[in-house]
């Protein structure tokens, strides 16, 4: 006879166990105590077992019922339902298990092994910050496009929508390694695309124009702040790097026998080594610097500790000084000015050009040529861009 509401209230302990019958197997075991177990009779493969579904009223009957149904199914179907069960637990646990963190510190160990630049590793981990308490500890699998908007909402709050776009973007990356890698079937971050403030473009401020690029190179080397900044602004000008590049320069990079700059993989965007040829004017600002900070390994170490490297405003900040603002002068903008100027010359090939600005070529073969046959014009233009620095200074 099926069971009741009613009647499994009424049941009262008697001593032993008792089992009370709901038919398919499914039963009640009322134990000494009182408590009320339902339990599933079945056979498998020849042997009688018995699974358990939980407490009464913890389970209700309505869904006791429909565990012993689930139950059926699947022994119809040859699978045996205490097994599933145990199986689908044990994913469960080991999905909890793999968060949003344990993926996102594996991917970035990836991709450091694969040689990363630093530069491009602690953006990437720092991006990852941003969202980290509020996604981090959740199961990769479980989460949902609309938490994933929340610390971009946060980020945007506060204007920085360029930001909220590369974290999005850094996020998807990690899904996207979760799927490759068997971990979730889905990347929350696409449909996010639409939702975000997109920023308005400026591009990084620099000047082009002969005259006023002369009075910014009057400016800088008359400059009477710090000298190791104003080596670095020299620098910038006769070597136009990027500014992480030369503010992260070591001297064992510094090869002044062959009047050669080499800058490290781990530093450089494209992920390969780069040699820089050093004008006469160059290696007169390296000797003199040397004299500053040669007893240390970085060129430019910052003023309050001689193991970390210069801070990214320093050269910013002299620029705001001698009174060029934000939109007019930018230690970035440097490179725009040499290629324009360059370019603007005729005196020497885009491809040498691009080469010296560590530009990424066409395709590979094209990038290992740039370095092979262009170093000669390279080293040329290097000597005859010094000199044109002296002369627009005046």
């Amino acid at each position: 006879m099926a069971l009741t509401d009613t009647a499994l209230k009424a049941l009262k302990p008697t001593g032993r166990p008792t089992k009370y019958s709901d038919g398919g197997g499914l039963h009640i075991l009322l134990s000494p105590q009182g408590s009320k177990l339902w339990r599933l009779s079945y056979r498998f493969a020849g042997k009688q077992k018995t699974m358990a579904f939980g407490a009464y009223p913890s389970v209700s009957l309505a869904d006791a019922r429909r565990q012993r149904d689930s139950a059926k199914v699947l022994l119809a179907k040859g699978i045996d339902p205490s097994q599933h069960t145990k199986l689908a637990r044990i994913a469960k646990q080991v999905s909890n298990a793999v968060t949003f963190k344990v993926v996102a510190d594996e991917y970035l160990m990836k991709i450091a092994k694969e040689g990363k630049a630093d530069t491009t590793q602690n953006k990437k981990e720092w991006l990852l910050s941003l969202a980290m308490s509020d996604i981090g500890s959740r199961a990769i699998s479980e989460i949902t496009a609309a938490e994933i908007l929340v610390p971009l909402r946060r980020i945007e709050a506060k204007g920085n929508y360029e930001t909220a776009r590369r974290v999005r973007s850094t996020i998807g990356q990690i899904f996207r390694y979760a799927i490759a890698t068997a971990r979730t079937n889905n990347d929350p971050t696409f449909g996010l695309k639409g939702a975000l403030t997109v920023p308005t473009v400026s591009h990084r401020a620099a000047i082009t124009e002969r005259k006023a690029y002369g009075g910014l190179l009057r400016a800088i080397w008359d400059y009477e702040g710090m000298p190791e900044t104003r080596a670095a602004l020299q620098l910038m000008a006769l070597l136009y790097p990027r500014p992480g590049e030369l503010r992260q320069a070591e001297w064992k990079e510094i090869d002044f026998e062959q009047a050669i700059w080499t800058i490290p993989t781990s530093r450089m965007k494209m992920r390969r080594e780069h040699r820089k040829p050093l004008s006469a004017e160059s290696l007169a600002i390296l000797k003199n610097l040397y004299e500053l900070t040669g007893d240390g390994r970085q060129l430019f170490p910052a003023v309050t500790s001689r193991t970390r490297s210069m801070s990214e405003n320093t050269m910013n900040s002299a620029l705001r000084r001698m009174g060029f603002a934000q939109h007019e002068a930018t230690s970035h903008g440097f490179r725009a000015s040499a290629s324009s100027l360059l370019n603007e010359s005729g005196n020497w090939s885009p491809d040498a050009i691009e080469a010296e600005l560590a530009h990424i070529g066409a395709d590979e073969v094209r990038k290992a040529y740039h370095r092979a046959l262009y170093w000669e014009e390279r080293t040329k233009m290097a000597e005859w861009w010094a000199s044109e620095i002296i002369a627009l200074r005046g």
